[in-house]
């Protein structure tokens, strides 16, 4: 991935951080971008290599994300691969989940993907190569309670991701998703604590109860979704395409 421009989502942390210092290790140059441009600032200065670029982005928000896009190419160039990693994850009962929450779901785990593949594909159909992948998670490959609106918008990232990497299968492009179960992250720590709140329940209670999902016994951690990444964008994964890869013990098969 020598000096390839890579442009990742909500990389100020978790999965997004991980992956971008997976990509960063591989060569390539990268745009961090997400809303806390100090963070991504400072992660871009950790990150191997050099040319690394922090741009701030609502990437629900067309006109936001084209500025961040601009930014990104004065920086570093033509885009080359896309990690779409931006999303929230919000909870409530079915007949609890407002009109508000439900878009807000759909606009940044969705409509966000939507709006910066779109952004950046000119460059890799101009160039006859490229690389998309899209974190969605299990819960685009199957469902899980309280979190309909959650469900609904990645179920939509997967499906996006199916019908995209069709339209450009001759063109060199891949497109794919990655789907990690429950992972080590700020918003699984939230979760975590909204349980413990809500029940009574210890931490270590309410870890066992996200972990017993994953025949593994255990939670992901975000490197590892990373390197799920890296494999797709490297040269040798170039007839894989279509693909929902989930990264998470063995749930969803």
């Amino acid at each position: 991935m020598d000096g390839r421009h890579a442009v990742v989502t909500g990389a100020a942390r978790g999965i997004g951080a991980a992956i971008a210092r997976a990509l960063a290790a591989e060569g390539a140059r990268l745009t961090l971008m997400g809303r806390r441009l100090d963070t991504l600032q400072a992660l871009a200065r950790e990150l191997p290599g050099s040319g690394h670029a922090a741009v701030a982005v609502d990437v629900a928000d067309a006109g936001s994300v084209s500025a961040a896009f601009a930014q990104a190419r004065q920086a570093n160039g033509p885009v080359g691969i896309l990690v779409n990693n931006a999303g929230q994850a919000e909870s409530a009962p079915f007949g609890k989940t407002s009109l508000e929450l439900w878009q807000r779901m759909l606009a940044v785990n969705l409509t966000g993907t939507f709006l910066c593949s779109q952004a950046a594909l000119p460059d890799m159909l101009a160039a006859e190569a490229g690389r998309i992948v899209n974190i969605a998670s299990t819960a685009g490959q199957k469902g899980y309670a309280y979190v309909s609106a959650y469900v609904a918008a990645k179920h939509g990232v997967v499906g996006l991701t199916r019908s995209l990497a069709l339209e450009v299968a001759k063109k060199g492009v891949t497109v794919n998703a990655v789907c990690p179960g429950y992972t080590q992250t700020d918003i699984l720590r939230e979760s975590i604590a909204n349980v413990m709140a809500k029940t009574g329940r210890s931490e270590a209670q309410a870890r066992a109860e996200f972990a017993a999902g994953n025949p593994q016994g255990r939670i992901v951690l975000p490197e590892e979704v990373a390197h799920a990444v890296c494999w797709l964008c490297a040269p040798g994964a170039s007839a894989v395409t279509g693909q929902a890869v989930s990264v998470s013990g063995g749930e969803v098969m």
